[in-house]
């Protein structure tokens, strides 16, 4: 038998005709016309080489092969039928699969800490594996299949990848509790007067986007240390007089006490991304992790 010629619609009329043994009943079961139904099996004696029913006095009565496809027909279609209803109807807290997500480390520190807790909950069955954002390499590697879902700036979102927008941060100001400029206020003049931390991803840049826009007012801030990353800046301005921008939901999600202010002119905040690829769009759990994502990153940070 030529199983290239062979559909999955035949199957379900097959199994119709050989459960029904009449030919209206059958049509009547597929929502097809009974000539449609008729010319399906002229298709399928031709394809099994077999006659497969008979007319009998009442209805139609099965071959002998026809007896013997009947019950594995019959467990076949009713696998493929749950395989497909499971892929429908996800169920979090039976779910047993793998998100490999790419992020940076401040996205882990706001966004992937509180699902974690949540999948704790909802879906113990669903691990995370989390690797670092590289941003350049990161369309090759959805590609591929190492990494799902990326959380990412929208303007650094790869071509040819869905996107969602996740959430928005500003940026605060920080400080160890008691810090003599938080007395009366942090003014513009009281802030360029302290030593500052800054974030330099890689680089060690003592100058960043902020800086810029001092310069064009004229103005400039004193940077003592420049950092790689933003996690620690909470514990090294907890114990100096040094003072730092930082991310609001990151202050918010850390658990060093500090004295917090607005900053005392404007600084443009930033977005924060969901990217995967496309093939994973439809994926019944990895839709319910992007919502669950979503869902978690719409509330507010507190600060």
């Amino acid at each position: 038998m030529d199983t290239g010629r062979l559909d999955l619609n035949l199957l379900h009329t097959l199994e119709a005709l050989l459960e029904e043994r009449n030919v209206t009943r059958a049509a009547a079961r597929l929502h097809l016309s009974q000539p449609a139904v008729s010319a399906q099996l002229a298709r399928l004696r031709a394809l099994f080489d077999d006659p497969l029913l008979l007319p009998a006095q009442r209805g139609m009565r099965p071959t002998a092969k026809a007896e013997q496809l009947l019950a594995p027909l019959q467990a076949a279609l009713r696998q493929l039928r749950e395989t497909l209803q499971a892929s429908q109807d996800f169920d979090p807290s039976a779910a047993d699969m793998t998100l490999r997500l790419a992020c940076t480390d401040y996205a882990q520190a706001v966004a992937v800490l509180p699902l974690i807790q949540r999948l704790r909950r909802l879906a113990p069955g669903i691990r995370l594996a989390v690797r670092h954002l590289e941003s350049a390499r990161l369309r090759r590697q959805a590609e591929s299949g190492e990494v799902d879902l990326a959380l990412i700036s929208p303007d650094g979102a790869p071509p040819g990848l869905h996107a969602r927008a996740l959430f928005e941060d500003r940026y605060v100001l920080i400080g160890r509790q008691g810090h003599p400029a938080w007395r009366n206020g942090v003014t513009l003049a009281r802030y360029l007067e302290q030593e500052h931390v800054v974030v330099s991803l890689g680089s060690g840049d003592f100058g960043t986007e902020v800086d810029a826009a001092l310069a064009e007012q004229g103005l400039a801030r004193r940077v003592a240390l420049s950092a790689a990353s933003f996690l620690l800046v909470p514990e090294i301005v907890a114990q100096t007089d040094y003072v730092a921008l930082m991310p609001q939901r990151l202050v918010s999600a850390s658990r060093v006490p500090l004295a917090v202010a607005a900053c005392p002119f404007a600084v443009p905040g930033f977005g924060v991304s969901m990217v995967w690829h496309p093939r994973n769009h439809r994926h019944p759990g990895q839709r319910w992790l992007r919502q669950l994502f979503a869902d978690q990153m719409a509330e507010p940070a507190m600060v």
